[in-house]
């Protein structure tokens, strides 16, 4: 028989939006001979919905599209289709509060078909850490005595279990006792680099646990700050790897399967890392922007390649119409950083204007200067320069629409090294969880990509000098990062450490590092808690990003 693992695009709350297109790609399927069409975790609701599965209207309204969805379908003759949702049960006892008055909610998935809701299945293990929060909303499907379900479609039984379900024995044990030939996983699965290899890695585990072929089908949209990626697949019986749908856009993954656990479907290959972090920041870009219903970007250049890469990344998700540059120049300005700049983007067909903040500094610096008399230079009038660009480009926000897209990178957002109320001023950070070694990286790897620019001709779109330069804010006289922080490789090495794999400072020490270096990025890191808290989101693209995971104290004095 043919299966349909459904890879869509949905957008939290969209509730008939989402329901239509589960619909859609259901009818898709349908057509191509599909007698089953599994669709995402939370698919009619979108992932993570967060505080809205506390207010009873929208859990009602979930209950309503599912319906839709159902009676929508009902022409399909023998077509079952698995939708995620949630699902609440009013009197049902909370297992939390051991009251019976609180209603049970549950992350859940039905099996329509017939114009009716056959049975539904609640999720067993409910992740609580990283960036998910499941725990505070959902009752385990094991707690609450529900049990495992196994339905049959073309004389196949299929077992439902629902993404972290799957990461442990007991429920694709207990829906193979419960007579499962075929596991279905329904997934929302946040990206990080290095995640979809291990998806595949811990899948391939479940299925030599049990014995049984698997299929995967995984959500692909942007959603705040998380990515899911899709790359949906399936399994065969001895685990092998049988089909695995396209990264970073909308798939129907057609699949054939027995009963002998064969199954038959295209391979596509994975992408180089690069590349699969590039398709995360532009699907993140591209959803925040166009889900929020922004007309388009706006971003500060500087000539330098933080900015660079974020205009680069902005083209490809929005198209050039919709982004917009600002050079703001100041006294430290450097010619090549004007050149460079004006070289990118019109190799990209970008609106670009250039608006210098000398008169304002100057100003700035006037009114101060009774306050600063007899005292010297510093980091003040270095932040000066970037509240002045923020303002301008916060005030083109408001009267045009578009968003500013802030370019602080990873490195930057850990030791401080960005101004509040400056260049940290803006709506949605790209970069935000991007170390800066892996800036160069991938806008090394994005220029190796052939690409026809505005001319008319094919090459790179990021002017090697850009590349190659010593990076500098370019608030002082011959400034360069360096003056300020240790080269990056060893930065960003320590970070990697210490901020995402929680190793001591003993431990980083004694793997090489310079006690020196250790303590003066660990020490920054723990001061500047209180920027962070104040920064734009932006998108996560490693296991552990400054923000849903990071949840540090401002006020602590621990230090190991």
């Amino acid at each position: 028989m043919k299966v349909a693992l459904a890879q869509i695009n949905v957008t939290v709350g969209d509730l008939a939006g989402n329901a239509k297109k589960i619909v859609e790609f259901a009818r898709r399927a349908y057509a191509a001979g599909a007698q089953l069409v599994l669709t995402p975790e939370l698919s009619l609701c979108g992932y993570p919905p967060e505080d809205l599965l506390l207010r009873p209207a929208f859990m009602q309204a979930c209950e309503e599209q599912l319906l839709w969805i159902a009676a929508e379908l009902a022409d399909c003759a023998g077509l079952h289709v698995v939708v995620g949702h949630p699902h609440q049960r009013l009197g049902d006892r909370d297992l939390r509060s051991k009251s019976w008055a609180v209603p049970a909610r549950f992350n859940a998935a039905s099996v329509l078909a017939g114009g009716q809701v056959l049975r539904s299945y609640a999720k067993r293990e409910l992740p609580n850490y990283q960036v998910f929060d499941e725990r505070r909303y959902f009752v385990s499907g094991r707690d609450a005595g529900e049990a495992p379900l196994v339905f049959e479609v073309g004389g196949l039984r299929f077992g439902l279990n629902i993404c972290e379900d799957a990461w442990f024995d007991e429920p694709a044990r207990a829906a193979k006792a419960a007579g499962a030939q075929v596991l279905c996983v329904l997934n929302a699965s946040p990206f990080h680099l290095g995640k979809v290899a291990e998806r595949e890695v811990r899948m391939a585990e479940r299925v030599a646990d049990v014995g049984l072929p698997l299929l995967y089908a995984h959500l692909v949209d942007g959603q705040d700050e998380v990515v899911f990626d899709g790359a949906s697949f399936a399994l065969d019986a001895q685990g092998q790897l049988a089909a695995r749908a396209v990264m970073f856009q909308e798939d129907l993954l057609l699949v054939e399967l027995d009963a002998e656990g064969c199954v038959q479907g295209q391979v596509l290959p994975l992408p180089e890392l690069e590349a699969q972090a590039w398709g995360a920041l532009v699907t993140g870009v591209r959803d925040y922007i166009g889900k929020n219903g922004f007309p388009g970007a706006l971003i500060g250049l500087s000539g330098g390649i933080d900015s660079a890469l974020v205009l680069a990344i902005a083209v490809d998700a929005l198209g050039a119409d919709k982004v917009r540059t600002v050079m703001m120049p100041s006294p430290y300005t450097a010619d090549i950083s004007w050149i460079d700049a004006r070289d990118m983007v019109e190799r990209l067909g970008v609106r670009y204007d250039e608006k210098s903040i000398v008169p304002m500094f100057d100003a700035f610096n006037a009114s101060l200067a009774d306050e600063f008399q007899g005292l010297p230079l510093d980091a003040t009038e270095e932040n000066i320069q970037a509240r002045i660009r923020g303002t301008l480009l916060m005030a083109l926000s408001n009267k045009f629409g578009s968003i500013v897209l802030t370019t602080g990178n990873k490195s930057e957002m850990a030791t401080g090294y960005c101004t509040l109320y400056g260049d940290m001023a803006g709506g949605f950070a790209v970069i935000k969880d991007v170390a800066k070694t892996l800036v160069f990286r991938l806008a090394r790897w994005r220029n190796e990509q052939p690409t026809r620019r505005a001319d008319g001709t094919v090459g790179p779109i990021i002017p090697e000098r850009i590349i190659t330069r010593p990076p500098s804010a370019e608030l002082r006289p011959d400034q360069k990062d360096q003056d300020s922080l240790p080269p990056y490789e060893v930065l960003d090495a320590i970070l990697a450490r210490y901020m995402e794999e929680d190793h001591s400072l003993a431990e980083i020490v004694a793997a090489g590092f310079d006690p020196a270096d250790v303590e003066r990025v660990t020490r920054l890191i723990k001061i500047n808690e209180y920027k962070r808290r104040q920064a734009p989101v932006g998108i996560r693209i490693t296991h552990r990003a400054f923000g849903r995971d990071w949840r540090y104290p401002i006020t602590s004095k621990f230090r190991a």
